[in-house]
């Protein structure tokens, strides 16, 4: 009786622990603003420091926020990316074995060309029709790789 009454007691404040630092760790990264579609969610993490700025800096800047690019714009498909992102960009954050520089996964790579001709489908249509999910297509960001954010001239 004795016994399971410290059990409980042990579980329940090892719950509490996990919860606690759960929270705290959440309020620490701003994790409520990674639910936004603010581009400054994205610079939370120094990694993003100089995509972020060469962003402000480029042809982009006005039209599209980082989600717009990166993200599928149907809503199931979006929190389904953003939860697995978020799972890797905080799982990299936490044990520092992120690559650096910071590379596109191929599934969201993938994302981004979807977007590319989401948004300039009418001007490329002849150029990419139907060679998009090819494995020697012709990806927009084979000739305009750093249009959205990087080094310029690259």
């Amino acid at each position: 009786m004795i016994w399971a009454t410290k059990m409980r007691v042990f579980i329940v404040v090892l719950v509490g622990v996990f919860v606690g630092l759960g929270f705290f760790t959440f309020h620490y990264a701003a994790g409520l603003s990674y639910f936004s579609s603010d581009p400054k969610a994205c610079v939370n993490c120094h990694i993003m420091n100089d995509e972020y700025s060469s962003w402000q800096k480029g042809p982009h800047h006005e039209a599209a926020k980082c989600v717009d690019c990166h993200l599928p714009h149907a809503l199931i498909p979006k929190l389904i990316a953003k939860s697995e992102n978020g799972y890797h960009h905080s799982k990299g954050f936490t044990f520092q074995d992120f690559h650096e520089p910071i590379m596109i996964k191929p599934k969201n790579a993938h994302i981004l060309q979807e977007n590319c001709l989401r948004c300039h489908g009418d001007f490329v249509h002849d150029i990419v029709a139907g060679s998009t999910t090819d494995r020697d297509a012709v990806l927009c960001v084979h000739c305009h790789r750093n249009v959205g954010h990087g080094v310029r001239g690259n």
